[in-house]
C-alpha cells in the first residue's frame, strides 16, 4: 500500500464523514417529528459512521508514528486496531440499539406522523449516500487493478477503505429498508412494518459488523501481501541475473508498509563482498519498485527446492 493509496483512503473517508453528518442530522429532525422507529434506527446508524469515520482517521495518524524503542517496525498495524473499533461500534451501537429500537416499538406502537418528512430525508440520503460511495468505488478503482469489488474486498489489505466501502453499501441497503418500513406502515396504517425495518435494519448492520471484523481478524493475525503482489516479488527477485530461484518467499502486510523474508540460491560471486553486493542490488531494485517494502530479509542458500 503506498501513500497515495493512503491518500486515496483519506478522501473516501472524508467523503464518507460529511455525507453521514448531514445525513444523521436529517433524521434526527424526522425521527422526532414523525415518531418512526425504523428512522431513529437510521439516525443512530448515520451517527455510528460519523464515528466510525473518526476512528479510522485516528488510525491513519497514529499509524505515521516514527519508530522508537518499544516499537521497532513502528506503528503502520494500528490502523487495523481502529478498523476493529469500527466494527465493534457498527455492531453495537447501529445493529444491537436499531434492534433494540424496534422491539420496543413492537411493544409501544405509536401512530407515524408526518410521513412525507420522513420519505423526502431519507430521499435525500440515498443521494448523499451514494456520493459517499461514489468516492470510495473511485479510490477503490484505482488500486483494484480491473479486480471485481468482492475479490478486492476479500484481499485488500487497506482496511479503511474496506470499511468505508461496507459502511456505504449497508447504509444503502438500511436506507432501502427504511423507506420500504415507513411507507407500508402509511399505506397499511399498521406500525407492525415500521418496527420490523427498525429490527431488519439493526440484524443488517450486525451482518455487516461481523464479516468486517473477520477481514480485519485476519490483517491483526498476520496477512501476506495480496496474492498478486506476492507472485509480482518472487517473479522479480528470480528476474535478476544475480538469483538462480527463491526457495522461500515470506511476506507480511504492516499497515500500509510490507516486511519479506527472502531466502533464494544466488549465483556463484566471486568473493562473499561481491555476494553481499549482489544481494544489496536485488533489495535496492525490490524497494525501488515497491517503496512500502519497508524490511527486507534476504538469505543466499545452496539448494533450490526443484534441485532436491
Amino acid at each position: 500500500m503506498s501513500s497515495s493509496n493512503t491518500q486515496g483512503s483519506i478522501k473516501a473517508i472524508f467523503y464518507a464523514f460529511g455525507a453521514n453528518g448531514g445525513i444523521a442530522v436529517c433524521k434526527f429532525v424526522a425521527a422526532f417529528f414523525t415518531g418512526s422507529g425504523a428512522m431513529m434506527a437510521e439516525a443512530i446508524h448515520s451517527l455510528a459512521d460519523c464515528t466510525n469515520q473518526i476512528f479510522l482517521l485516528i488510525g491513519i495518524r497514529e499509524a505515521k508514528r516514527a519508530p522508537d524503542q518499544s516499537h521497532p517496525m513502528g506503528y503502520a498495524r494500528v490502523v487495523y486496531f481502529w478498523a476493529m473499533m469500527v466494527a465493534l461500534l457498527l455492531f453495537f451501537m447501529g445493529g444491537a440499539f436499531s434492534v433494540i429500537e424496534g422491539i420496543n416499538h413492537l411493544q409501544h406502537p405509536e401512530p407515524l406522523h408526518n410521513v412525507a418528512v420522513a420519505m423526502g430525508v431519507l430521499g435525500i440520503s440515498v443521494i448523499l449516500e451514494s456520493f459517499s460511495l461514489y468516492g470510495a468505488m473511485k479510490e477503490i478503482r484505482k488500486i483494484s487493478n480491473g479486480k471485481p469489488f468482492f475479490r478486492w474486498f476479500r484481499q485488500t489489505r487497506q482496511s479503511e477503505l474496506m470499511v468505508v466501502a461496507a459502511e456505504d453499501i449497508a447504509a444503502l441497503f438500511g436506507l432501502t429498508i427504511a423507506f420500504a418500513a415507513v411507507l407500508l406502515s402509511w399505506l397499511t396504517g399498521d406500525r407492525l412494518w415500521d418496527a420490523l425495518g427498525s429490527i431488519a435494519v439493526g440484524l443488517l448492520l450486525m451482518v455487516m459488523a461481523l464479516f468486517i471484523t473477520r477481514e480485519v481478524k485476519a490483517m491483526i493475525t498476520g496477512e501476506s501481501a495480496d496474492p498478486e503482489t506476492h507472485t509480482a516479488i518472487s517473479d522479480y527477485i528470480e528476474q535478476h541475473e544475480e538469483v538462480e530461484c527463491v526457495i522461500n518467499l515470506i511476506t507480511l502486510q504492516w499497515g500500509e508498509q510490507m516486511m519479506l523474508a527472502v531466502q533464494a540460491k544466488m549465483r556463484f560471486q566471486p568473493s562473499d563482498v561481491a555476494l553481499i553486493e549482489a544481494i544489496n542490488r536485488v533489495e535496492d531494485g525490490l524497494q525501488t519498485r515497491w517503496p512500502q517494502i519497508k524490511w527486507c530479509f534476504f538469505e543466499p542458500d545452496l539448494v533450490c527446492r526443484k534441485d532436491e
